[in-house]
């Protein structure tokens, strides 16, 4: 069985494997049938813990139709993208874009209610206040967690330093960082891990296979891919050297190594498949790898300690890249 463990100081009791459900969507290209399967597979398999937003195509929609099964899941689901124009001061809009959430998820309550990514400069203009992180939005989730709309609220992001700055505010419950902790490199170990044990906040990590990059071997690493630099490129190399002497898929590893972090509560699987999800749900339940292969791969990971410059934001591997500038 899959590991449970308190998330934070909440009184949840989360399967360290949850769904994302990114890809339980239109997103996804199975269609409403096959974005169902895979939810069901899910609650078949143990997992508890459910994580959507406005902004994942019709996901809301999907898992709001799939169940019957959603009182078996905690549910998370994000502020940010909805009604459009987005406002992110519009006290009004944001109640209206929470209410749709609650609507097409079928819930009477949010367990927790994230704000979207209001760590990316320029994205969206939450703050009245940069220095204290408040604006509408602040009041607004406070409004709904006293209300028991919502059980807890949350920050969800991309960045290893801008995030951890909103963390220490003390004013969320949990915390979700994608992209910052996997095979690749582990930058949310230097501010953001810290910062949120030091204000007991639950962790989840997001996007632990970097958005296909570990997925599987690509023979492009090889030297088909000239966006992909030098030091990326070794890095490459020497983790599938050490898988060649590893009995377990990049896949398995890069779950497990992300799990074996014991300051992440919480990893999220963006499955495309039932196969996929039960691949994955076989890897999580096989618990913390040994410690000299974690050597091994921290050594790796550390290789390249930060994104390279020039590198694309997600690397685009089988797909036409002329960069820099938008994927084809």
């Amino acid at each position: 069985m899959i590991e449970r463990r308190q998330l934070g100081s909440t009184a949840m009791n989360v399967t360290r494997l949850a769904l994302g459900g990114l890809f339980i969507s239109d997103l996804g290209g199975n269609g409403a049938s096959g974005a169902s399967a895979i939810v069901k597979k899910a609650a078949a398999l143990g997992l508890n813990y459910i994580d959507t937003a406005p902004a994942y195509g019709d996901s809301e929609v999907v898992l709001g139709e799939a169940f019957g099964h959603l009182d078996k899941f905690y549910v998370s689901t994000k502020l940010g993208g909805r009604p459009t124009p987005f406002d992110p001061k519009n006290r009004a809009s944001l109640r209206e874009s929470f209410e749709e959430s609650l609507r097409l998820l079928r819930r009477e309550y949010i367990d927790i209610l994230f704000v979207h990514e209001p760590d990316r400069p320029g994205q969206y203009d939450w703050w009245d206040d940069y220095d204290s992180f408040y604006g509408p939005v602040s009041d607004v989730l406070a409004d709904l967690k006293g209300s028991g709309l919502v059980r807890y609220t949350g920050v969800g992001g991309t960045t290893a330093y801008e995030l951890a700055r909103l963390v220490a505010t003390g004013a969320y419950d949990v915390v979700l960082s994608a992209f910052n902790y996997s095979l690749l490199w582990t930058e949310a170990d230097i501010e953001l891990l810290p910062e949120a044990k030091r204000q007991n906040m639950g962790v989840i990590a997001g996007s632990p296979l970097q958005g296909g990059a570990l997925a599987r071997r690509y023979e492009e690493v090889k030297g088909g891919a000239p966006w992909l630099s030098p030091p990326r490129r070794r890095q490459f190399l020497d983790l599938y050297d050490l898988l060649d002497n590893l009995d377990m898929s990049i896949s398995e590893v890069g779950l497990r190594f992300v799990m074996s972090n014991e300051d992440i509560d919480v990893v999220l699987t963006g499955a495309r498949s039932v196969d996929e999800l039960t691949a994955n749900v076989a890897a999580a339940e096989r618990g913390k790898l040994p410690e000299a292969v974690l050597d091994d791969l921290r050594a790796i990971t550390r290789s390249v300690p930060f994104r390279p410059f020039e590198e694309p934001g997600l690397l685009p591997f089988g797909r036409l890249y002329r960069g820099p500038g938008p994927l084809q």
